[in-house]
């Protein structure tokens, strides 16, 4: 039987005194605040004075089920919220990794001249202030901007792009003649999940939206580019250039030697998009507050609005803590489809 090393509980101590700051500016600074804000989502604090005091009321999971199952104006704001969202997200996630990840592979060409201006000039929209950017976007934007001067001179009438709330999947299929967006089917009006239409479901991203989905990719792929960079920079030249001897072309040589060697990389791009995409709000801040007709509307800035607009900080802290679980929820479905299978066998 052997017994306890010598010094063991000597060490522990020490190694648990270390770690005691930290531990402690985790717990005050991060997990506190977190608790706190669980105990204002249970209840129906109107922002005066303390929420902890005992005149504060106490409705439980009214302010989650609301969200959810009861038929009101705070379930179809969130629903709304939500497929603003949904849409947003599918687009720009997708759109911003396969951009940074072309230029990544144009900068780290090495046949390319100037690659220091290109990685800057590529990198030059991220580390601008997105509320700079934004406030830029509502000039190029404007009814007489920058863009719809563009569009005039090839005798397009552009839209007014930041009051125009149709969905651009609406206008599509107006477009190709399946629907009327005037008088859209019944079978799609009559009824749909949480309170919404399938017919508001199925709208796409507002034509307002679109234009903040253009500038998010326009001013996030420079950073994912270059964490793509660095990946590529990384990958050994020996194994593309064995590929290439053994007649792969450039295609499969991406497809079957680089593409499998960035996979860390393209979830940790993946995983922060989604991230950063579910928590949109400076620029819906500053470029919409929600307009028009709510089809900029995230759940970021409704919890923003619900908690310090109309003063119903149960609510908004409730949309909060929802928000937060979608974002784990779908970033452990992320996880699980794209987990690393390198390495196993049957057995």
């Amino acid at each position: 039987m052997t017994g306890r090393r010598p010094g063991a509980a000597r060490e522990a101590l020490a190694g648990w005194l270390f770690v005691a700051p930290v531990v402690l500016i985790l717990g005050l600074f991060m997990l506190a605040p977190i608790l706190m804000a669980m105990w204002v989502s249970l209840t129906d604090w109107n922002g005066q004075g303390s929420p902890f005091q005992s005149g504060v009321p106490y409705v439980g999971l009214d302010n989650y089920t609301r969200l959810f199952t009861e038929d009101g104006l705070a379930r179809q704001d969130f629903m709304t919220s939500v497929r603003n969202n949904v849409y947003y997200v599918a687009i720009v996630v997708p759109v911003q990794t396969v951009l940074a990840l072309g230029l990544a592979l144009i900068v780290n060409a090495r046949l390319l001249r100037g690659k220091t201006f290109f990685r800057a000039a590529f990198f030059f929209p991220s580390v601008t202030s997105s509320v700079a950017i934004s406030v830029v976007f509502l000039f190029v934007f404007a009814n007489s901007g920058v863009v719809n001067g563009l569009l005039a001179l090839f005798g397009v009438d552009g839209p007014q792009w930041f009051a125009d709330s149709r969905g651009v999947l609406h206008l599509a299929m107006g477009a190709v003649g399946l629907v009327d967006p005037a008088a859209p089917p019944d079978a799609l009006t009559g009824g749909g999940p949480f309170g919404l239409s399938w017919w508001e479901w199925l709208s796409g991203p507002s034509v307002a939206m679109t234009t903040i989905i253009v500038l998010v990719v326009w001013t996030t792929s420079g950073t994912f580019m270059l964490m793509f960079l660095a990946a590529l920079q990384d990958v050994p030249v020996s194994l593309e250039e064995a590929a290439m001897l053994d007649g792969a072309g450039r295609w499969n040589v991406f497809r079957h030697v680089t593409l499998p060697l960035l996979r860390p990389t393209l979830f940790l791009v993946l995983t922060l998009g989604l991230i950063a995409t579910w928590q949109v709000f400076d620029q819906i801040y500053v470029m919409s507050q929600g307009n028009p007709a709510k089809t900029t509307l995230t759940p970021a800035f409704l919890s923003y609005q619900t908690a310090f607009r109309t003063f119903e900080y149960g609510s908004g802290t409730a949309i909060s803590f929802v928000l937060f679980a979608i974002i784990v929820l779908l970033t452990l479905v992320q996880r699980w489809v794209m987990r690393d299978r390198i390495g196993r066998r049957p057995a």
